[in-house]
């Protein structure tokens, strides 16, 4: 260290932004978490469930845009609550279009069944 620099300590420094040098800018946005109701809880639930279950398929494009879609959406339900009516068009558009990897699912859903699991 230099003999004129200045001597910076930082300790706890919770829900702060920092900027140094020459035209440095540092911005600090802090909000309550976004409070979900029961049905928004539901789906966060199962987009999260879909999305681990086609970690398991090998990849293609239409997983891929799937699991895209449902990226958004949770990210949109844990950001502001609630899912908006494009956010759910959209899903329910790319899921029609992935009929036959979400049938999969289904499919062994009814052969779990009929073994008795």
């Amino acid at each position: 260290m230099a003999p004129n620099e200045p001597n910076v300590s930082i300790g706890r420094a919770d829900n702060s932004s920092f900027a140094f040098g020459d035209h440095a800018r540092a911005e600090t946005r802090n909000a309550a978490p976004a409070v979900r109701d029961e049905s928004a809880e539901q789906l966060l639930a199962a987009v999260r469930e879909l999305r681990g279950d086609l970690a398991r398929l090998r990849e293609n494009e239409q997983a891929a845009r799937l699991d895209e879609t449902l990226a958004e959406t949770e990210e949109e339900i844990t950001r502001t609550g609630t899912a908006g009516e494009g956010r759910l068009g959209r899903l329910r558009e790319v899921l029609t279009d992935a009929q036959n990897i979400v049938a999969l699912f289904a499919s062994a859903g009814a052969v779990a069944g009929m073994l008795g699991m």
